[in-house]
């Protein structure tokens, strides 16, 4: 039988991009700070950040600051990089930062650093440099092994510091001042030279009832195609063992119902037609069903948290395509040693609403290589998932199973991952178990969670290593080459007094709490499923 290639998607021109986006800021370059805001990947990755998004916005809402953005090439960072706005090369820039989500991105930093003519160590970097800082997630969860790349690197949320950032650098006189300015500001960690004792307190954003930030960019070119994306809350009141954000954002935060409508109202100029919410757990937005009521506009929200609250969020939404719902664990005991805080009957009874609803597709997350996991925990999750499809014929159901990669700031911090041996084991009983029921499998390759738990993980002794890797080489064959053993970092278990590469951040959590809650995890090895 003959078959058609399907043709590859052809990378979009600058030009095509322009032509697509709403909100994008041009300015004239003289007299003002010229920032270049990079986020390392693509553009359809970097445009779905709605904190890249953010900080584009701010800083051009400034008269005295022209900010323009760049990414990765879709070719991998093998071609000069230029600015979208203007065609210039992000070292005519004052200031170059990056906003960094995610640890695989790590090397892509090298990558664009050399496409732009620029040494990727700032000890390699004199005066005709632009300043190089680092901001987003990874400066507040564990920046160190990034820090022998960048000048400064700002630990806090945006709207807590930036304006102040730039004040400090129009303020300071030269480079050596400048960095001393910093080092002496609340949220500010300058790599060079700091004092192992002295700790960087993290900056919070008290009031989520902020003034708008200009106008945000939408692009049909990104993950939620031509979507305005609002935040209705931050942080996550749940606690879950293996999750960060609790620990790096603190006390949740939620936004006034007031002030969610009035930037609906004000989006664009006028109402957008598709709304996306943004938020860890949006079923716990004390306003959530007013929201969804807003007339003319269709919502779209990730996923929602398995619990009661879910029937009235279901029957609200607009949208026929999908929803996610993330058990994490298959097994009572299991979630309860994550401390995921849901029971199998939420599970099921979201699903059957869900599903109901007409839904399209119905992806449910999982992890593998939880800590204390057995084959048999793999079973119930089958288990569990079997029962799910058996409670409607209609819509699809994708399982998205990803690695158990510990993080900072979490319990699970002191604990190792599991060896690729036994997570491929369980993958192959998980899709053995699930093969005949009309349930599609998707994970990602076990490469990018080794990698993601070794710079997560990671101090400075990395740096060459992130090189090698952004050379092509994977992160075992670039351990070895720099003679560094990845079991220090990611298979064993540590101990509670051996000092972390991210102590010195201040978080506003104490390490002895962290630690009864990994206590409290490994007591529940032994208990009902």
């Amino acid at each position: 039988m003959k078959t058609t290639k399907k043709p590859q998607r052809q990378p979009a021109t600058r030009q095509s991009l322009l032509d697509k986006e709403t909100g994008t800021v041009y300015k004239d370059h003289g007299g003002k700070t010229r920032v270049c805001l990079i986020y390392p990947n693509t553009y359809r990755t970097g445009m779905s950040s709605l904190g890249f998004r953010l900080v584009y916005g701010m800083l051009n809402a400034r008269e005295d600051v022209v900010c323009e953005r760049a990414f990765l090439p879709e070719s991998g960072g093998q071609e000069r990089i230029y600015t979208l706005e203007s065609q210039k090369m992000p070292s005519e820039f004052d200031i170059i930062a990056f906003s960094i989500s995610y640890e695989n991105d790590f090397p892509n930093v090298v990558k664009i650093l050399r496409a732009s003519g620029i040494p990727p160590y700032a000890r390699d970097r004199g005066l005709r440099y632009p300043l190089l800082i680092m901001g987003g997630p990874c400066a507040f969860m564990n920046p160190e092994p990034l820090a022998e790349f960048f000048d400064g690197i700002v630990v806090g949320e945006a709207e807590a510091v930036l304006d102040e950032f730039i004040d400090i650098c129009n303020q300071s006189g030269g480079r050596a001042k400048l960095l001393e300015a910093l080092k002496g500001a609340e949220g500010f960690y300058i790599p060079s030279g700091h004092d192992v004792n002295c700790r960087v307190k993290r900056r919070f954003l008290k009031d989520m009832d902020a003034p708008l930030i200009g106008r945000q960019l939408i692009t049909p070119h990104t993950e939620f195609s031509s979507m305005y994306l609002i935040e209705a809350m931050r942080g996550c009141p749940w606690r879950c063992r293996f999750c960060a954000i609790s620990g790096i954002y603190g006390v949740p935060r939620t936004r006034p119902l007031l002030s969610m409508q009035q930037e609906i109202e004000c989006a664009g100029g006028g109402l957008p037609a598709k709304i996306g919410v943004i938020g860890a757990s949006l079923t716990d937005y004390p306003h959530i069903g007013q929201l969804l009521c807003i007339e003319g506009v269709e919502f779209s929200i990730s996923s929602l948290r398995a619990s009661k609250k879910a029937a009235e969020i279901t029957s609200l939404i607009k949208t026929k395509q999908s929803l996610s719902i993330a058990p994490e664990a298959g097994s009572k005991r299991l979630r309860a040693v994550i401390n995921k805080r849901i029971t199998y009957e939420d599970i099921i009874e979201t699903s059957r609403l869900v599903l109901m609803r007409g839904i399209a597709m119905l992806r449910l997350y999982f992890m593998i290589g939880l800590p204390t996991e057995t084959d048999e925990d793999i079973a119930e999750m089958i288990a569990l998932v079997k029962e799910i499809r058996g409670l409607s014929k209609a819509g699809r159901i994708v399982l998205s199973v990803s690695a158990f990669v510990p993080k900072p700031f979490t319990p699970f911090q002191w604990h190792p991952m599991e060896e690729s041996v036994v997570i491929l084991r369980r993958l192959k009983q998980l899709k053995d178990g699930l093969k005949k029921d009309n349930v599609k499998v998707i994970h990602d390759q076990l490469k990018y969670a080794y990698t993601e738990g070794l710079l997560a993980m990671g101090d400075r002794r990395l740096s060459p290593v992130i090189e090698s890797i952004a050379d092509g080489l994977n992160w075992k064959k670039a351990c070895e080459l720099h003679s560094i053993d990845p079991s220090e970092y990611i298979f064993r278990e540590k101990p509670y007094d051996e000092p972390l590469p991210w102590d010195f951040i201040d978080n506003g959590i104490e390490k002895e709490r962290l630690w009864h809650e990994y206590s409290l995890s490994t007591a529940r090895q032994i208990g009902l499923r």
